[in-house]
């Protein structure tokens, strides 16, 4: 190697910076030159995607942050503990004594007491039905309403204002009303658990005594007929027991799965039992009911709901609450607050992405609903359309 007076450099050198930015020449560097320098490194196209990128994927979080997080659920939550399902036996030509031995349970000389106990909102139709279907089994309807929504808004007592309606029911019904508190800003659970309180003092009023049955559901949780009938008659049926309902949207036409279980029944523990709409056991008795969720004849009725029931927080847009928007998500069997499936392992989320596909069949219903058909033709398959008022 010939020697220099200049240290060997094996590094490679940009030569527009190593001659703008060298020492020797820096003192007499134009301008421009030092702003080519100071930018050498930097990527005008990585500025652009990043000044264009950004508030796109801001705005896409904004509007669909809710799926993103519900899809991605999975991967930070497990799923609850399987339930304990006890299989269900009836028929109507088979003895109660039979359809007792078969769930493995006894039979009793007299049938227990049985309260139905509920909140009560706006859900006139529904709580119709499911009092007809119920009435020749319970000894007492309980029913507590509120001038409260659970979000804090005022309400008329639209029972009170309707109770003729209910005369079949009268003289096995405990009614009773309680005050909102109206707090601005509150939870809407607080507000939900305030009145399941209040519920719980009613049924002592109601004469509940212990070994009665009393059935915990919300009012468009509708136990079957049958199933209260199985277990006033069966001794040594479980303290308390889950209910497996069927579950739809909007109508009986649009059948989601079956893994609706807040409904339950227990028998009744003076100083013990206490009304809640949670987990209480392990054991679930199959196929027992129905649960239709927003099952309203008028639009209105899902604003109302919408705006009035503690998951409030769904409505993240004001356009959700249109009655045109509400109209074509009942009829297109999709989610009315524009979210995805609320399950715990990737399989069951996009086994259920996109709308319900609607179900033809209307066998295996709450009798009522089928005697008066006309009347509730709106709940039956192919009667999406619903009245504005």
């Amino acid at each position: 190697m010939p020697e220099t007076g200049y240290p060997y450099r094996s590094k490679k050198t940009d030569d527009i910076c190593d001659d703008v930015c060298g020492e020797a020449s820096r003192a007499a560097l134009s301008m421009s030159k030092r702003l080519r320098c100071a930018l050498r490194w930097f990527d005008f196209k990585a500025l652009l995607l990043l000044l264009i990128g950004v508030p796109i994927l801001i705005f896409v979080i904004h509007v669909h942050g809710q799926k993103i997080t519900y899809f991605l659920r999975p991967l930070w939550e497990s799923p609850p503990k399987p339930f304990r399902t006890i299989p269900h036996y009836h028929h109507e030509n088979v003895s109660m004594e039979n359809l007792c031995k078969l769930h493995g349970w006894g039979t009793r000389e007299i049938p227990r007491r049985v309260f139905d106990a509920v909140l009560f909102s706006n859900e006139l139709d529904i709580l119709e039905v499911r009092w007809n279907e119920l009435s020749p089994y319970v000894s007492e309807f309980i029913l507590l309403e509120s001038n409260s929504t659970f979000t804090g808004l005022k309400k008329p007592l639209f029972f009170a204002s309707n109770r003729s309606r209910f005369k079949f029911v009268e003289s096995r019904l405990t009614y009773g009303t309680v005050g909102g508190r109206f707090m601005k800003g509150e939870n809407p659970f607080v507000e939900e658990s305030y009145q399941r309180v209040a519920l719980d003092q009613l049924i002592r009023i109601a004469g509940i005594s212990d070994d009665d049955l009393l059935i915990m559901s919300d009012v468009d949780e509708i136990p079957s007929g049958h199933t209260i009938n199985l277990l006033r008659w069966c001794d040594d049926i479980p303290e308390m027991i889950h209910l497996q309902l069927r579950n739809y949207l909007y109508s009986f036409e649009f059948y989601v799965d079956d893994d609706s279980w807040r409904a339950s029944i227990h028998r009744y523990r003076d100083g013990k039992t206490r009304y809640a709409h949670f987990r209480q056991t392990d054991d679930l008795l199959a196929d027992s009911g129905w649960h239709c969720s927003f099952c309203f004849r008028h639009i209105s009725e899902f604003i109302f709901k919408m705006k009035a029931y503690s998951h409030v927080d769904r409505i993240r847009f004001s356009y959700y609450l249109s009655p045109s928007r509400i109209q074509d998500v009942i009829c297109h069997g999709a989610d009315l607050f524009d979210m995805l499936p609320e399950e715990y392992t990737f399989q069951k989320i996009i086994a259920k992405l996109g709308p319900i596909p609607s179900s033809y069949s209307a066998v295996n219903l709450p009798s009522y609903l089928i005697q008066n058909a006309d009347r509730y033709r709106y709940l039956l398959p192919g009667n999406c359309k619903r009245e504005s008022g």
